[in-house]
């Protein structure tokens, strides 16, 4: 075993390897699904995309919700959990036509959203203009931040 070149493995460096793997992993799936004939299948469910930001007193929230109406959306406030709920009816297809991608969505979704703060559910304001809804959720008065003076001493 002296001619041997001999290295003992070390966990620490196995796992370093890891994050970097699974990158390219992910990056190759990405690629190879995303232009297959079934994107858009019946089943796929879609969720909206959200933005959720926070000032001294509000909690906002901004979602896209392209092709519905307001009178589509529901929106509720239980707790710390804001649930958008909606339905995007389909446009009527023509039956001459081959589709080789369909990718609008129809069908129902629903979205919960856990808020960094207790907000006041009876002052909860929401706006739905071109696509985009907003909403506006005052903060309660006993999770407002406190800011705390430190003394030097």
């Amino acid at each position: 075993m002296d001619l041997v070149p001999f290295r003992r493995w070390r966990p620490s460096e196995s796992r370093r390897d890891v994050p970097s793997l699974r990158r390219e992993m992910d990056t190759f799936f990405d690629r190879f699904f995303r232009d297959m004939p079934w994107t858009g299948w019946e089943g796929e469910e879609w969720l909206p995309s959200v933005n959720v930001s926070e000032t001294d007193g509000d909690i906002k929230v901004k979602a896209e919700l392209p092709g519905l109406e307001a009178k589509d959306i529901d929106i509720s406030v239980s707790g710390d959990v804001l649930t958008i709920k909606g339905e995007k009816k389909e446009e009527k297809e023509e039956k001459e036509e081959k589709y080789y991608y369909k990718e609008q969505y129809s069908g129902s979704f629903q979205r919960c959203i856990r808020l960094p703060a207790e907000v006041q559910s009876d002052k909860v304001d929401a706006k739905f203009k071109n696509g985009v809804l907003n909403i506006v959720l005052p903060k309660s008065k006993e999770s407002e931040t406190k800011k705390i003076k430190v003394k030097s001493e």
